[in-house]
């Protein structure tokens, strides 16, 4: 049932792609053009060894996956390093708020995090979807 809601209808993936596609992308143009804010300047902050080059490395998957996502290519594939950055992201900024100022304020802070978090997890598992550059080269199941 769900399969087939999915092949008959774009709206299920286009609009988690079009969230996670976005979001990513802007994240990464904003580390290379707010470098103090969200850039270099917050890796250091948050205690990362050679932040300039995180940053940098960061923010050109994050545009790079962010496109892949946005135009249905290679979907699950992309989802993989922003899974990775999730991940990286919630160790480094969570746990800390976690441990120093407790559950409900990490989960307040996390809540985007989280959001987008589950959006990648449902485009890991169902793919580009019916409208996705995926779907039109590679037929089949996207």
């Amino acid at each position: 049932m769900k399969n087939r809601i999915l092949q008959t209808s774009p709206v299920p993936t286009m609009i988690p792609r079009l969230i996670v596609g976005l979001i990513f992308l802007s994240e990464g143009v904003q580390k290379f053009i707010l470098p103090a804010i969200v850039g270099a300047g917050r890796f250091e902050k948050i205690g990362f060894v050679s932040p300039e080059f995180w940053a940098g490395f960061t923010g050109i998957f994050e545009i790079f996956c962010g496109i892949l996502i946005l135009l249905g290519v290679f979907t699950r594939l992309a989802v993989v390093p922003l899974l990775v950055v999730m991940g990286v992201a919630f160790i480094r900024t969570k746990i800390p708020v976690l441990v120093h100022k407790g559950f409900w304020a990490m989960a307040h802070e996390y809540r985007t995090d989280f959001a987008l978090t589950l959006l990648l997890l449902f485009l890991l598992y169902f793919g580009g979807g019916r409208f996705s550059l995926d779907r039109k080269y590679f037929g089949g199941k996207p």
